[in-house]
């Protein structure tokens, strides 16, 4: 006898909207328990986590800041998630990405330049992260190296690249020996959207990329190709489709865009290289893309909840002296309760008997 997940044909469309749901609701839940246990009031921790933060014109800015890496991280790895590659090094290639549009920044740095030099910053963080997720996406193709692993540890070395730069060649001489970079000219740093506040054009970005790419998923023909090849490949090579191709695609897409929230990230916010420039937000896309139903509206919706989350975990540090980990553990029992209500809700379980082969 044997216990399998069978995916449920006749499910009601609602449940894909309600397993996310469902798994918000629960984390709240269990949230609230583990403030209890901490000795602090569940529903003022609550409140501080995701109630205060929309009620302030500051924080809802800062909000946005926060869910532009996580909104262009996200939706490229729908793209390869739907295609069923699975890209788990989106951080690293953030970071590659913020190295490659930096070099532009302190290339250029007290030389006199104008608008182009952040279009082209922009245009480099995309590359980088591109280079850098195409390594796994050759790997698999041509010598069949598990993708997670590869993108994974590829990760670690692209964090030491940046620690090594910012420690040695790229540090700020007049930087009383800090390991980080001279702060980026004002052309060299992402355009705001308000004189106060640091929301930047980099959120309407990705607004726009997010738009984007639910087109194509849903309106193109390379859209059909990318679900085709994730839901059924043999019916993909049947209708012509090359598998290889299209996870070098996705790949190059996913990379792309997790490099340009790097550049973004670092011009922006940040306005300089310093050995961490991200809070996890490479990995805290994979929530995001799983809580948007691997849909890229549904992502840009998750990524403002996920970014939430960021705000609250601030405010709560400062207001309840909560530690700031918590927040870690929020999104950790988020992916754990989509995971687990996708599962019920989504599937059913099947008792198979077997016999006895001789």
């Amino acid at each position: 006898m044997r216990i399998v997940l069978e995916r449920r044909d006749d499910r009601p469309r609602w449940l894909s909207f309600a397993s996310p749901l469902a798994a918000v609701v629960l984390t709240m839940i269990a949230g609230a328990i583990l403030f209890a246990l901490m000795g602090r009031n569940p529903v003022a921790a609550l409140k501080v986590f995701f109630i205060d933060p929309l009620s302030d014109g500051w924080a809802l800015q800062e909000l946005a800041v926060k869910a532009t890496p996580l909104i262009l991280i996200s939706v490229g790895l729908t793209l390869c998630y739907r295609s069923n590659n699975w890209n788990i090094g989106a951080e690293g290639q953030l970071v590659m990405g913020a190295i490659f549009g930096s070099w532009l920044a302190l290339a250029t740095h007290g030389t006199p330049n104008g608008p182009w030099v952040i279009a082209a910053m922009l245009a480099l963080g995309a590359l980088g992260g591109m280079l850098w997720a195409l390594i796994p996406a050759l790997l698999k193709t041509r010598f069949g190296v598990n993708e997670i692993l590869a993108s994974l540890m590829l990760v670690y070395v692209a964090e030491l690249t940046l620690d090594y730069l910012v420690r040695g060649r790229w540090r700020d001489p007049k930087g009383f020996n800090f390991p980080q970079s001279v702060n980026f000219e004002p052309e060299a740093t992402m355009p705001l959207l308000a004189e106060s506040g640091r929301l930047h054009v980099g959120f309407l970005i990705a607004i726009a990329v997010a738009l984007t790419a639910a087109f194509v998923m849903a309106r193109m023909i390379k859209g059909f190709e990318i679900r085709l090849v994730g839901e059924a490949p043999r019916a993909a090579r049947f209708a012509g489709f090359d598998d290889r191709r299209t996870t070098l695609l996705v790949f190059a897409v996913s990379g792309a865009l997790a490099g340009l929230a790097g550049i973004i990230e670092v011009s922006g916010p940040i306005g300089q290289l310093q050995p961490s420039i991200s809070p996890g937000y490479g990995f805290t896309a994979i929530i995001v893309a799983f809580l948007g139903r691997l849909n890229p509206i549904g992502a840009l919706v998750a990524a403002l909840f996920l970014a939430l989350t960021f705000i609250g975990g601030e405010n709560a540090q400062i207001a309840m002296r909560i530690p700031l980990d918590v927040t870690r553990v929020f999104q950790g029992l988020l992916l754990f309760f989509v995971l687990g209500c996708d599962a019920f809700l989504l599937y059913r379980l099947r008792i198979l008997a077997t016999g006895r082969t001789a």
